[in-house]
């Protein structure tokens, strides 16, 4: 029986040592100069969260931490409020170390270089900053370039725009950096950097090694160049959770892939709650959406009740996700999973490439890009203030207050029966919130919410149809179901000339919005 003992020692302390065969040790501290060493009198940080990906642990009262690590990790420092991160010369803030012996696997885009031994002490130096509560940030979806002229496309259509912009705290993009090519990485940074703010990324399944068996390896290249794919950090009373959301390749069948978790990831996230007030906003950023897609079943829904589940003590929380390149806002209840009376908000947020650069061309020579629920492309800020938030969609190339297309005829016959309607595309919009219309000042009435196709994007769309050249640019996708519609009945029973209709439209955050349109009205001629 002895050897059998011994087999079964080895077999389990095996199973440990594929994790857990060494301890990192290091110090997180105040990194007063800013110069990325612990020097005498920069003093040590304590009760900050260290991870390796699963486990997470705090440091002591001198700022020392311990943590298991096996051959391939990546060790992590989760930024506490009132201190920022160093960031390297492409603004990306420099929070993690990756500790790889052997490497990545052979790929067709090159992963990590080996990383040899465990350094004794691996240190994260922290830059005190003040604290605040209310700050804004900048979140882009899918900037997708598949080429390099496509990263012209991305730096001249949304990140010119936001170049050297002040009033930003950090940026994140929500997956799908690139379009599949990895050796747009480096470019896609080049671009990213010229915002002037530090920069945090989510992986999307544009940006995965393709050449890979398993779903913990589908992300070396991204970490090349990014670092971890599952991370958090802290922000005022905010604490974000970034995290991997696909499931690649597909567990269903091993083709393509699937939204949800790994069981790893999920033990992270319930590791780094517990050490999280639970008076904070908690904001989960990923690239796939939890709600299920237009195209079926794009979600595993045990993923999606397990991280429900860990966060039932959190009242404030919120998801960010993109993928979809159009623009949704989702809310999660009981029959949902969702363990709470309060309904989860998921911002599904509209994309900085639009179509996939398709469409027309603008001044600029930029695609204009409409997504396929009539939603221009674009780019959101968040703004905080304490544990709440609130969010403002902003299109690219066009004024703040461009909220609101309103689509209706130009010319209408007087006093006859008329089939055209006002319908109005609210960006930001949900089926809950409240749209109000009214002509030449008269009251104001309700709009009915309707989901359908935007009537703006199917003319934008069939001129290329019907045209009897090719048109420079891309043909834009066909049109997706809106979810940000509402429709009104047009009053053509009043005096010849010009009319004016009005729009306001509030949002779920008491915010309010306006636009107004001309149309005309023309007796018939009896002749006709």
């Amino acid at each position: 029986m002895k050897p059998a003992i011994n087999l079964l020692f080895l077999f389990f302390l095996g199973i440990s040592a594929g994790f857990s065969q060494n301890t990192a040790t290091g110090f997180i501290y105040r990194d007063i100069n800013q110069n990325n060493k612990k020097e005498k009198g920069e003093t040590g940080i304590e009760k900050v969260a260290v991870s390796n990906g699963r486990e997470v642990v705090l440091s002591d009262k001198d700022g020392k931490y311990e943590i298991p690590v096996g051959d391939d990790n990546i060790i992590f420092v989760v930024k506490p409020s009132g201190y920022s991160l160093p960031v390297n010369a492409d603004n990306q803030p420099q929070f993690y170390y990756t500790h790889k012996t052997n490497g990545s696997p052979e790929l067709n885009y090159p992963g990590v270089s080996p990383t040899g031994k465990l350094p004794k002490s691996i240190d994260f130096g922290l830059i005190p900053d003040t604290l605040t509560e209310n700050f804004t940030m900048l979140v882009f979806g899918d900037p997708q370039p598949y080429t390099r002229k496509e990263v012209d496309f991305f730096y001249r259509g949304i990140i010119k725009e936001v170049e050297g912009i002040d009033e930003v705290s950090f940026g994140l993009s929500l997956g799908d950096l690139v379009g599949d090519d990895l050796e747009l990485f480096q470019p896609y940074r080049d671009a990213v950097k010229a915002v002037g703010v530090p920069w945090y990324n989510v992986m999307g399944n544009h940006d995965m090694n393709f050449d890979v068996k398993a779903d913990s390896l589908s992300d070396e290249t991204f970490e090349r160049h990014f670092g971890p794919a599952n991370y958090s950090f802290n922000h005022g009373k905010v604490h974000f959770i970034v995290l991997d959301d696909i499931l690649y390749p597909d567990p269903r069948d091993g083709d393509g892939y699937w939204g949800g978790f790994r069981e790893d990831q999920l033990t992270f996230v319930k590791n780094d709650l517990k050490y999280v007030p639970k008076d904070h906003l908690i904001v989960l950023a990923f690239h796939i959406p939890l709600k299920e897609g237009e195209f079926g079943d794009s979600f595993r829904d045990s993923d999606r009740e397990k991280l429900f589940g860990l966060l039932k003590e959190y009242p404030q929380t919120l998801s960010l996700s993109a993928h979809t390149h159009i623009q949704n806002q989702d809310f999660f209840g009981p029959e949902d999973g969702w363990k709470q009376g309060r309904k989860h908000h998921e911002y599904n947020v509209g994309t900085t490439s639009g179509d996939w650069y398709g469409g027309h061309f603008n001044e600029a020579g930029v695609p204009v890009s409409t997504m396929r629920d009539g939603t221009p492309k674009g780019y959101a800020f968040l703004s905080f203030k304490g544990n709440q938030y609130s969010v403002r969609y902003k299109v690219a190339g066009q004024p703040e207050d461009y909220q609101l297309n309103l689509y209706a005829p130009k010319v209408v016959p007087q006093n006859e029966w008329l089939s055209a309607r006002l319908v109005v595309n609210f960006f930001m919009g949900s089926e809950q919130d409240s749209v109000l219309y009214r002509i030449d000042q008269e009251e104001w009435k309700s709009m009915d919410f309707v989901s359908t196709y935007d009537p703006s994007y199917i003319y934008m769309m069939q001129e290329w149809d019907f045209a009897d050249e090719l048109l420079p640019g891309k043909r834009p996708s066909n049109p997706s179901e809106s979810t940000h519609l509402w429709m009104g009945s047009l009053n053509n029973n009043l005096v010849e000339g010009i009319h004016t209709i009005e729009v306001k439209a509030t949002d779920m955050f008491g915010q309010e919005h306006r636009a107004t349109k001309e149309y005309r009205i023309v007796k018939r001629n009896e002749n006709d």
